[in-house]
């Protein structure tokens, strides 16, 4: 964990739970390409840096989920680096508060406060449309988060943050967050034709090669939807649906998965709705959903 991988002529990733792009700037300066989940994360990732004899000079957010901008603050707060990323995501790595109130859907209770849904806030950050470092493009991953962004190297090294999903994380969880389905489904169908010499998920191997890994994650997406409209069979409340995908995929709710499994379902519920395969009734104060004859 946390070792310092080169995968192109000025890039590199720091392997850990949410991989951690290193892109040479030139003159012993370096951009991050996200920062860790939190202050111990960022930490080891400094450290790492210092070893090799860089300095931070920037850090990339893909986008403000607590995993990706947890060290932001602690490195921030030790190099004086510019954090860079798209508007919205920026607002919520400063005010990490909104991250668990969109998740909840409302002001979050004591248990959903917690490092893994609030992060540590980033003191500042800038717009990256103006700030990009040369040798850096900017590619929209939209889906998996409100408005992600994945970043292309000139020397063909491909940071994709959480666009697609290993193998082994979508077989042992099933349900990946995803807040817009359509989007995410959009973003594989793109993804097929982005070429690069390697590419590195945030949650997989660097790899040449990720046709496998989109056909994997689109496939999960189309059971999830399926699982979905039988469930719906006959006209269900937003909890039965959730309980039912718990018990059908063997998963154990928490105060994090309740938030996270659920939040992506009501995103499932949205597109399908949407799309004319389900359909929303309130009956006696409830909103119920069912399924269309031909969902």
């Amino acid at each position: 964990m946390y070792e310092l991988i080169q995968t192109g002529e000025k890039s590199w990733y720091i392997k850990n739970p949410a991989n951690v792009g290193v892109y040479d700037l030139g003159g012993g300066e370096v951009c991050l390409i996200d920062a860790g989940n939190d202050k111990e994360a960022g930490r080891k990732i400094l450290k790492k840096v210092t070893e090799a004899g860089w300095r931070v000079s920037c850090i990339i957010n893909t986008h403000s989920n607590a995993d990706h901008v947890g060290g932001n603050q602690f490195i921030q707060s030790r190099t004086g680096c510019r954090v860079l990323s798209t508007d919205i995501e920026n607002a919520i790595a400063r005010h990490p508060e909104l991250e668990s109130s969109l998740l909840y859907g409302g002001y979050p209770y004591a248990e959903l406060r917690n490092k893994f849904l609030l992060a540590k806030p980033t003191e500042s950050t800038e717009e990256i449309e103006s700030a990009l470092p040369p040798g850096l493009e900017i590619i929209k991953l939209p889906g998996h988060y409100l408005d992600m962004i994945g970043i292309m190297a000139d020397d063909g090294t491909c940071f994709l943050a959480d666009a697609i999903f290993s193998a082994d994380i979508i077989t042992k969880y099933h349900i990946i967050f995803i807040y817009d389905v359509a989007k995410f489904l959009a973003t594989l169908e793109m993804l097929e034709r982005l070429k690069a010499k390697i590419f590195i998920p945030a949650h997989n191997e660097a790899t040449t090669d990720i046709k496998e890994l989109i056909a994997v994650n689109r496939a999960k997406v189309h059971e999830i939807a399926a699982l979905i409209c039988d469930i719906c069979a006959a006209p269900k409340s937003f909890e039965r649906i959730l309980k039912e995908v718990f018990d059908h995929y063997g998963l154990t709710m928490d105060h994090n998965q309740y938030v996270l499994v659920g939040s992506t379902i009501k995103s499932y519920l949205s597109w399908l709705h949407d799309s004319g395969r389900l359909n929303i009734e309130f009956i006696d104060n409830e909103m119920l959903w069912s399924r269309v004859k031909e969902c």
